[in-house]
């Protein structure tokens, strides 16, 4: 009798690779929840949900991210010190125009899993407001988003 027998990927035995997604025109949910699949490594065959099998992302032209519907002025980011009159809150117009990057960073770590494998798996994470970024001598392939959420490898 044989038995089907279910993988599990190893630490280090899934090599991480780099990929460029270029923001511009993107809608914010649509593109952080592809980048969170990326980086949790559901894109791959090896998939573990107990390791980080996931790739390195670097989004370019973080400020030219799109918003739908009044979002722009009506979505708000709320923080809180802890101490009396310590709230503070933001529009999303009013984050972009101080950090445009915070955006993109905030939604995708809201969609990774809320431990400390899911803050591995935001280092893996480097977001740039214009169209330079710092990592050519990693080779970055540049990826678009199928409308299933697929990985689409773009041709050079």
């Amino acid at each position: 009798m044989t038995s089907q027998r279910t993988y599990m990927a190893k630490t280090g035995e899934v090599p991480s690779r780099w990929f460029l997604v270029d923001a511009r025109g993107q809608t914010l949910g649509r593109l952080s929840v592809n980048i969170a699949r990326v980086l949790r490594g559901k894109h791959r065959p090896q998939f573990t949900p107990h390791l980080n099998t996931g790739d390195h992302v670097v989004v370019v032209n973080a400020a030219d991210i799109v918003v739908t519907g009044g979002k722009l002025r009506k979505k708000l980011y709320d923080r809180y010190s802890g101490y009396p009159g310590g709230r503070r809150v933001r529009t999303f117009e009013e984050a972009l125009a101080h950090d445009a990057t915070f955006p993109i960073r905030h939604a995708v770590k809201g969609m990774l899993q809320h431990n400390s494998l899911g803050a591995d798996m935001l280092t893996r994470l480097r977001v740039y407001p214009g169209a330079e970024h710092r990592h050519a001598a990693q080779q970055p392939t540049p990826i678009t988003f199928g409308p299933l959420g697929e990985v689409i490898v773009a041709s050079n």
